[in-house]
């Protein structure tokens, strides 16, 4: 039997591949448009740094990491700075993850959903974009004050950790939420409790995009200067904290959490106030310095969840 063409078939036809072919253009013009924004961001950057790398390019030496600050230029260094930076990262980081981590896991897997979790998630959201300087602002009345912590390293990581706590929040709840339901079914169906499903395959399945996370807050974190500032941070100081590791039993000494301090952003805000346009130079090998450390923390995130995610076998 011979078919005949439906009337307006071919009209219809052409119709649909119009349609088609309106779609691809929009695609191929988004995309296009997406390319040319992150270019520019790109391009903006990298202006930045040069900017920064030509002017500070002077200072740049061994002797400037391992010098203390000075009242002369020539000899300023920023050694109290960067170790006071990177021991305040480690407060941050031990208070931050397992609160973090916990909290995703919390809401994500145990918490019941009504009215007070939807309450929680709405806060933690919100509190992603409250301004740097509330946080310092409540660590003064809170650790400062309250506690009793003083103008200390503990403090400062303690406010960092506040500071950065919806980030890790949100990125671990995003990494819990990627990993597939039926790895959860099977797990139950082998007779796991829902901590084993969790600590046995849920963490370790979503480790790639929690520890992203963690480090990206920490890149953010290692920039800041407000809350630093409001809770008594030093802008200049000649000593650094007592060493973490001792000869002596027990080889482990928390000393230097109560210690004062100082930071990167710290130090370069104090440099840059100084009219001597020396001082300046050496505030601009310090951001290099400073966007060195965080563009290396950005690719460790990258490189650790490429590496974690190309063992996971779904």
């Amino acid at each position: 039997m011979s078919t005949v063409a439906q009337p307006g078939h071919d009209d219809q036809v052409r119709a649909m591949r119009a349609l088609v072919a309106s779609g691809k253009r929009k695609q191929v013009m988004f995309a296009a448009l997406g390319l040319l924004c992150t270019a520019f961001a790109i391009l903006v950057l990298l202006a930045a740094f040069l900017d920064l790398l030509i002017d500070g390019i002077p200072r740049l030496s061994l002797d400037f990491l391992s010098n203390f600050p000075s009242r002369r230029a020539n000899q300023a260094g920023i050694l109290s700075a960067w170790v006071g930076s990177a021991m305040v990262m480690l407060v941050t980081i031990s208070a931050a993850v397992p609160i973090g981590v916990g909290a995703a896991v919390y809401l994500e897997e145990y918490a019941k959903k009504n009215w007070v979790t939807d309450l929680i998630e709405i806060n933690v959201t919100n509190l992603a974009g409250v301004p740097s300087i509330v946080y310092g602002l409540l660590a003064l009345g809170l650790f400062v004050y309250q506690f009793g912590f003083g103008e200390s390293i503990l403090t400062a990581g303690l406010t960092l950790s506040l500071l950065i706590l919806p980030i890790v929040i949100v990125s671990s709840r995003e990494a819990l939420r990627s990993v597939p339901g039926h790895i959860r079914e099977a797990a139950y169906a082998m007779g796991a409790t829902r901590w084993q499903m969790v600590s046995d395959h849920l963490l370790p399945y979503s480790r790639g995009g929690i520890m992203t996370g963690i480090i990206l807050g920490m890149a953010e974190a290692i920039g800041q200067t407000a809350p630093l500032i409001t809770i008594g941070a030093l802008t200049f100081i000649a000593f650094l904290p007592p060493p973490p590791v001792t000869g002596e039993f027990p080889f482990l000494s928390f000393q230097w959490v109560w210690s004062e301090f100082t930071v990167l952003p710290i130090q370069m805000y104090n440099w840059v106030s100084r009219p001597d346009k020396a001082f300046q130079v050496n505030a601009a090998a310090a951001g290099v310095i400073l966007l060195a450390m965080t563009l290396v923390m950005n690719g460790l995130a990258i490189y650790l969840r490429y590496q974690v995610r190309k063992k996971i076998k779904w």
